[in-house]
């Protein structure tokens, strides 16, 4: 077993770890039939994650024509009730997903998740699948507070990848993730980034800007070993 060579590794939840359109996209179909708009197509609600929930819904409502903030609030409140009942019906872990994170934890490899899904969101879903002992904490898009603007520190700020990194030691990090988000955020915390090829990416994997891409959960490791840093 060749050991591998970063201290911990933080990883995206939606479209990295976890495959969850099927429930984000029911989530979003009921806020949208609430508020007399036409459902669409849960397959195509891929093309909607990517910034958290209220982000995914606003961009499936203004496809739409637009609702006024009062509607959109309350569109939205409705989402997040849903979800809470229904987050791990049809979501599943990436092929894969559970053999490398044991490999990894049985090399002494610390893990973080970091997403912008709320973190109670991310803590539920990650206990039905039994996958929340592999990390150390869970990060959302709500942990980090908000900033001066108001709006919550989610990715693509750097504040909740720099969070990570401490948590698990400030030692040598890498991060995954499948979105310009993610390598927006880990490319301002100074941390190299592997794309995710295999999830929702938001633009070509390869115009991502990663310092590497994966087409599968299982080729984590060995790429893990090409990005070696530098000793």
């Amino acid at each position: 077993m060749t050991i591998i060579p970063f201290d911990a590794i933080g990883f995206d939840l939606d479209g990295t770890l976890l495959d969850t359109f099927r429930d984000l996209g029911a989530a979003v179909n009921h806020a949208l039939v609430l508020g007399g708009f036409q459902a669409v197509s849960v397959e195509t609600s891929k093309d909607l994650i990517g910034g958290g929930a209220k982000i995914m819904l606003a961009r499936a409502i203004e496809a739409q024509g637009g609702v006024d903030e009062a509607e959109f609030k309350r569109l939205y409140k409705a989402m997040l009730a849903f979800y809470e009942q229904n987050n791990a019906v049809h979501t599943v872990p990436y092929p894969g997903a559970r053999k490398v994170l044991a490999e990894l934890a049985s090399q002494g490899v610390r893990m973080v998740v970091v997403t912008n899904k709320f973190e109670a969101f991310a803590r539920s879903v990650l206990t039905q699948l039994d996958l929340i002992g592999a990390f150390e904490t869970v990060i959302g898009g709500d942990t980090m507070g908000k900033g001066e603007d108001g709006q919550f520190l989610a990715k693509p700020h750097p504040a909740p990848v720099l969070k990570a990194r401490e948590v698990t030691g400030a030692g040598r990090f890498v991060f995954i993730g499948d979105s310009t988000y993610d390598v927006r955020a880990a490319k301002a915390a100074g941390v190299p980034v592997i794309a995710a090829a295999y999830g929702y990416c938001d633009k070509p994997p390869h115009d991502l800007g990663a310092d590497a891409v994966i087409d599968s959960f299982e080729g984590l490791i060995p790429v893990l070993h090409a990005l070696a840093p530098a000793t």
